[in-house]
């Protein structure tokens, strides 16, 4: 089986950090709380360099936070897009972006829930076990504006509605319960500083050339 997939095709190899990212901007990451993070966000409705380059600076921004994931509107912008270098369950390595995400429906029947950790780069430090389905296929487009069908299984798959349910204007603590968030938020508190030291460490490792 291929190692790597990108934009949902196999390859033979492909850089990491993705190309994307050496000719991105670092970006600031937005932090729960904040109202972008928490309305649904609006569709892609021009394709251009704009977009093009706004993906370049989501994948630098990705990397210097150490994310497998990360939409627009964690970078502060109100548009239905992220981007993902997300490995899943058995090592393989997903690389790409999609447009104006939608995530199919999955039969109750069929659909297997694990229970596993998950942290979001806006909510810094916080790692929380949440229910999700170990597999998931989200249709969109790519930066052109041609179709896309992206599935993933495992942790991939968790990626995949993680940052849909970001594009929908929310985040993964609107899915734990109240005594969970309080506890998330606690975690937020006692590591924020040292997520936040970690970045500026990896921005100037990533951008110092």
């Amino acid at each position: 089986m291929p190692r790597v997939f990108v934009q949902g095709s196999p390859v033979d190899s492909y850089p990491r950090p993705a190309p994307e990212a050496r000719r991105g901007s670092v970006r600031r990451v937005t932090e729960v709380g904040e109202e972008v993070l928490h309305r649904p966000c609006r569709d892609v409705t021009e394709f251009g360099p704009d977009l093009a380059a706004l993906i370049d600076d989501m994948f630098l921004t990705m990397y210097v936070a150490d994310g497998a994931g990360l939409a627009a509107n964690q970078v502060g912008v109100d548009l239905r897009l992220f981007v993902y270098d997300c490995l899943d369950d058995d090592g393989v390595r997903h690389v790409g972006h999609v447009v104006n995400p939608v995530l199919d429906p999955l039969d109750p029947a069929g659909r297997r829930l694990l229970d596993e950790g998950e942290g979001c780069l806006s909510v810094p430090g916080a790692m929380m076990d949440v229910p999700r389905p170990d597999r998931a296929v989200v249709r969109g487009l790519d930066k052109d504006g041609n179709a896309l069908v992206i599935e993933g299984t495992g942790y991939f798959a968790r990626c995949l509605a993680h940052e849909t349910d970001h594009v929908n204007g929310q985040v993964y603590l609107d899915r734990l319960s109240k005594r969970d968030r309080k506890e998330a938020l606690r975690q937020v508190a006692d590591r924020r500083d040292e997520v936040f030291a970690r970045r500026a460490a990896k921005t100037k490792a990533l951008t110092a050339s």
